[in-house]
């Protein structure tokens, strides 16, 4: 993503990454380790991205935004948006009722959190992104303080009830990110 965003020129295409990472802690520019609570041997990567520490690992849909935000006309705030409300759309499809939080970015169902963004943006154009819970284990998350946040509970699609994999999931979540982004 960083020598994509480094080389890409005015004419280079947006690109969307689907992903699925092994257990890892990221930690964003501004994170502060003492929002890793226990060392359960997971390993921690700090990463370029905005925000505190957050989980990724199997079972977690992960979703990175390679966009020129000059051409698309966003913002910062604009582009997290254009994320989250991708996200809620595409809860909605499976009956959760899902929303933003003005106070914290991300998605939330119930008051617990079940999406997790991270942006980064050099030269007007964006990297990283979105990603979903889907059906993973939780239990790594109860060892930080989700996006730096104490005591933030977060859920995923399986214990609401729906139970698809990552790539059925994958589909319709880059279908309104295309729907967002394309003029």
């Amino acid at each position: 993503m960083q020598r994509y965003t480094a080389e890409r020129t005015p004419d280079s295409a947006d690109q969307i990454w689907i992903v699925e990472h092994p257990p890892v802690y990221t930690l964003g520019l501004n994170g502060k380790r003492e929002h890793l609570l226990a060392n359960n041997g997971i390993p921690i990567v700090d990463s370029d991205r905005g925000g505190q520490i957050t989980y990724h690992g199997p079972g977690q849909l992960v979703v990175y935004l390679l966009a020129d935000l000059r051409r698309l006309n966003q913002g910062p705030r604009q582009t997290v948006s254009l994320l989250e409300n991708a996200a809620i759309a595409t809860l909605s499809q499976y009956g959760i009722a899902a929303a933003a939080r003005p106070d914290a970015p991300g998605v939330y169902v119930a008051g617990c959190k079940i999406a997790s963004l991270g942006l980064r943006i050099k030269r007007g154009c964006c990297y990283h992104g979105i990603s979903i819970n889907n059906d993973m284990d939780l239990g790594p998350f109860r060892d930080i303080n989700p996006c730096g946040y104490p005591g933030l509970q977060v859920t995923q699609l399986a214990d609401l009830g729906v139970n698809i994999a990552n790539h059925e999931l994958a589909v319709p979540l880059v279908h309104q990110l295309l729907k967002a982004i394309e003029p």
